[in-house]
This record gives structure tokens, C-alpha cells and sequence, in this order.
């Protein structure tokens, strides 16, 4: 025993000295971008990353300017940070950088779900197929019916008129969107009542996922932590499982293709399930925390409350519930309500920060819009950070962190789409979804749920704040480089269904 503790304690040295080692010998060479490895071997500057990835960036570009390559737990990370050159990184004419391989490690490690050649088109071509188009009218319409289930009950109106109730903000959104998302996609028994029993139960299950979701993909947990994480990857691998779908009717047509191409490749059920927990998360995790936003800033900018107000009016008229009545919404009117478009556009420019990550497959040179080339290092990762490089650059949007309900409206009321930098037309003037290659194929549904769902509350809801006078929270720190950022913490509000008249 002694001894096989001597010789696996001589391994770890040997191990750890090697990355050490690996980690000290890299040198920058000719026509690379600033390197700063930081002053911890092989972990570089992961803890401070980590801690807050916006306040990191900035103190490095102020450092090293608008490229320059960092280490991170042994990895080498080169962000570009000028907008005017994000060009040739999304068109990627070469083919030399690489954003499946990632996204592959990814979420075998997240939700265990290991990739087959091809599914990555294949999600894409069933989201052209059902989430845009005719598809995504008929999702729409299922949706609607979903959001009157949870917000009304079985019955029809379960909340009496004139009787206010308060929740969380934060906790209304996410709840309300993610039991709605979760039926609609994933199906429903006959028996109403329970499937929103088990839609809240899952709910809180995948509430203490998110919460440890930042921390488990820089493997920061906790031993019990990871005991939890598995904990629930097995519940949702069993709840979503194919075995269960074959209990329930009205499951969506995109999931059902998906899954229908898995079982053609002669993937394994067990491995399906893992496939759909992927996609509930995909589907389901940024919707409500930016219908949170987006509500928030109405109920505190009282002039973008209105204005929305008197579009949904010209849209739709005096919406009003009768008693044991749902939702009557045409969808189409999703379509006519460029003031709401705006409103979400600014929403999604000020709270989602993803990262967008390409590997390295080979020596490749970077050209920047000033002329200026970089050579980037094979098995090296390119990096964007689209919030603070374009969301939040006061050339292309002044005033950047001021939250302004027009802000992507013309004089005239129609879209606005034209944005410059340094005198030049800049084409990806916000990146919520990312772009290239990783554009988020479910964007069209997030898009339309979450409008769906605001315009549910601004025509058929009294809303105010408890406080009227409280701040906007600031954004949980964690949450940079996650898609939608999350408040550190949650806002009272109270909320009533509109007297009938």
C-alpha cells in the first residue's frame, strides 16, 4: 500500500509538472496576438474568468486592445474583440474553424448525450422544417393553448377578476414559460391537472440544474454538487424518456422528427432520452429569464408600457376574459406589433451575453478589418463575446446601457436595421442568437413565445411593481457567457386578470 501510494503520488507530480511545464514553455511567436498567460501555471486566468467573464474582458482589452489570447485551465483562448472583423471568423471560408467539435464536448458532458454524425444538420433542417413558416404558426397555436392551461387552470379563468396576487418576477416568468414550452413540445396526457403537477415538479428539478449549470460546465462543483448534477440528469433522462412519450399525445411535430431520425441512425433509447433533455434545456432555458427582462423594463419605463399598450390595442382591440373563457389572441397579430419587436430586440441586446467559440483545426491567419493580420495557433479557440464588443459599444448603440424601447425603430415605425461603426455599415449590430454556423435553429420559437407571453400580460393583466421604486437588479455574474443573463436577485410584483366588462 505504501508503495502504490509512492508511485501514484510521483504520477500526480510527474502529471501536474508536465502541464505546468506545458504551460511555461508557450511563447509568443511572430505575427500572434498578445499572449498573457497569467501567473498560474496551466490554470492562467481561469479563477478570475470565471468569477465575472464581463470584468474580465474588459480589463484586458483595456490591456492588450481588441485581440489578444489568453490561458484558461490549460486552454488557450484568443478573443477578438472589434466587431468590424467578426466577418471572416462567422463566413469561415477556409473550414479551418470548427464549432461542432466543442459544442460536442459540451453536452456530452452536460446532459450526456453523445453526438451522431450528421445530427447537428439535422436539428437545423427540422427547426427550418417546424419552427419557421406554417410549423411555427401551428407551435404558436399550441403554445397559446399551453399558456392558457398554466395561467387560467383546466377550467378557463382561475384567477378571479380584481383580485390581485404578487409573486416573483423572475419566478412568475420562468414558471409560466417553462411548464407552457415543456407541454407543448414534449406533450400532454388527458388528465390536465396533472400534467401541470408534473410540469411544476419538473420545473423546480430543472430550477436546481440551472441554478449549478455555470459552475458544472468549469467543473467547480462541490462533491455533493456533483452528486446532485447526477442526481438529476437521471431524473430528466427518465421523465423525457422515449418509453414515456409513447404515454402522451400532441408531442410536437420538430421533437418527433428529431427523434425519428435518431431511431433511423439505430441510436439507443436510453441515449434519446438524453437527446431530449438536451433539447428541453435548449428550448426552455433563456425564454423566461428574458420575458423577465423584458416585463421589468416596461413596468419600470412607464412610456414603453403604454406604447406597447396602444399597439396591442390597434392589433388586437379591448381583449378582456369572460368568465370560464381562455385566451382570445389571433396569432397572426405577432406579425403586426413592430413596437413589441422593438421592445424585445433592446430587451435581448442588453440581457443575453453568449459566447461564441470556434477551435482551431489548423494554423490559420486572421485579417482585421484595419488591415492587420494575426496568426491563430492550431488547437487554440477563437472567441467572441458579442455584449460587450457590439451590445454594448456606444458607436453603434449610445447611450448602450440605457434600456430604450424605440431603439430599433425608424422615424417612421418600421424595423430599423441599419447600424455603423467607424463610418462602416455593421451587419451583426446585435448577436443574440449567435451567428454562423452556431446561429441558435430555435430562435424563431423563442422569439414568438416570448412575445406571445408579454402580449398575454400587457392586454390581459393589470401588472405594478410592490415597490415601484426598486432597481433594476444586477446581473448574477455567473451568468456571463451563458445565453440570457439571470438577476442576482428577484422583484415583487403583483399581477390581476382585467375586469370583464
Amino acid at each position: 500500500m505504501v508503495l502504490c501510494g509512492l508511485v501514484l503520488g510521483a504520477l500526480l507530480v510527474v502529471t501536474v509538472g508536465c502541464l505546468c511545464l506545458l504551460g511555461l514553455l508557450r511563447r509568443r511567436r511572430p505575427q500572434e496576438p498578445p499572449l498573457d498567460k497569467g501567473s498560474i501555471p496551466w490554470l492562467g486566468h481561469a479563477m478570475a474568468f470565471r468569477k465575472n467573464m464581463l470584468e474580465f474582458l474588459k480589463h484586458m482589452r483595456a490591456k492588450h486592445g481588441d485581440v489578444f489570447t489568453v490561458q484558461l485551465g490549460g486552454q488557450y483562448f484568443t478573443f477578438v474583440m472589434d466587431p468590424l472583423s467578426f466577418g471572416p471568423i462567422l463566413r469561415d471560408a477556409q473550414r479551418k474553424l470548427d464549432f461542432v467539435e466543442y459544442a460536442e464536448k459540451l453536452v456530452l458532458k452536460v446532459f450526456g448525450y453523445h453526438s451522431v454524425q450528421g445530427d447537428y444538420r439535422m436539428i437545423h433542417s427540422a427547426s427550418t422544417k417546424y419552427l419557421m413558416g406554417d410549423g411555427l404558426e401551428d407551435l404558436n397555436k399550441t403554445m397559446l393553448d399551453s399558456l392558457a392551461l398554466v395561467m387560467l387552470g383546466p377550467m378557463g379563468q382561475s384567477l378571479g377578476s380584481g383580485c390581485w396576487r404578487e409573486d416573483g418576477l423572475f419566478h412568475f416568468c420562468y414558471n409560466v414559460l417553462f411548464k407552457a414550452g415543456y407541454l407543448s413540445l414534449f406533450g400532454h396526457t388527458k388528465d390536465q391537472e396533472q400534467d401541470l403537477r408534473q410540469a411544476e415538479e419538473l420545473f423546480v428539478q430543472f430550477r436546481k440544474f440551472d441554478n449549478m449549470f455555470p459552475r458544472f460546465v468549469y467543473s467547480l462543483l462541490g462533491p455533493r454538487e456533483w452528486l446532485e448534477v447526477g442526481r438529476l440528469q437521471r431524473l430528466f433522462h427518465k421523465t423525457l424518456s422515449v418509453q414515456h412519450n409513447l404515454e402522451k399525445n400532441g408531442i410536437s411535430n420538430w421533437i418527433s422528427y428529431m427523434l425519428q431520425y435518431l431511431r433511423e441512425q439505430g441510436v439507443a433509447p436510453a441515449m434519446q432520452d438524453k437527446f431530449n433533455f438536451m433539447m428541453l434545456w435548449a428550448s426552455q432555458g433563456n425564454t423566461g429569464p428574458t420575458s423577465f427582462w423584458a416585463l421589468l423594463f416596461l413596468l419600470k419605463h412607464p412610456e414603453a408600457m403604454r406604447a406597447v399598450r396602444e399597439e396591442t390595442t390597434q392589433v388586437l382591440g379591448e381583449a378582456r376574459l369572460k368568465a370560464r373563457q381562455s385566451f382570445d389572441l389571433d396569432i397572426s397579430a405577432l406579425h403586426r406589433t413592430p413596437v413589441l419587436d422593438s421592445v424585445m430586440e433592446e430587451t435581448l441586446r442588453l440581457q443575453t451575453a453568449p459566447t461564441l467559440l470556434r477551435v482551431v483545426h489548423s494554423d490559420h491567419v486572421l485579417k482585421m478589418a484595419n488591415g492587420q493580420e494575426y496568426l491563430l495557433r492550431s488547437g487554440d479557440i477563437v472567441a467572441l463575446f458579442p455584449y460587450l464588443s457590439v451590445h454594448m459599444d456606444p458607436e453603434i448603440h449610445p447611450e448602450p446601457t440605457a434600456f430604450k424601447y424605440d431603439r430599433f425603430l425608424n422615424p417612421n415605425g418600421s424595423r430599423k436595421v441599419h447600424f455603423s461603426k467607424a463610418g462602416q455599415k455593421i451587419h451583426h449590430y446585435t448577436m443574440p442568437w449567435g451567428s454562423g454556423v452556431s446561429i441558435c435553429p430555435g430562435r424563431f420559437l423563442a422569439i414568438s413565445e416570448m412575445k406571445l407571453f408579454v402580449l398575454l400580460m400587457v392586454t390581459y393583466f393589470d401588472l405594478e411593481l410592490v415597490d415601484p421604486d426598486t432597481p433594476v437588479p444586477p446581473v448574477n455574474p455567473q451568468r456571463w457567457g451563458f445565453g440570457t443573463t439571470q438577476p442576482s436577485h428577484d422583484v415583487r410584483f403583483r399581477y390581476r386578470l382585467r375586469p370583464t366588462h
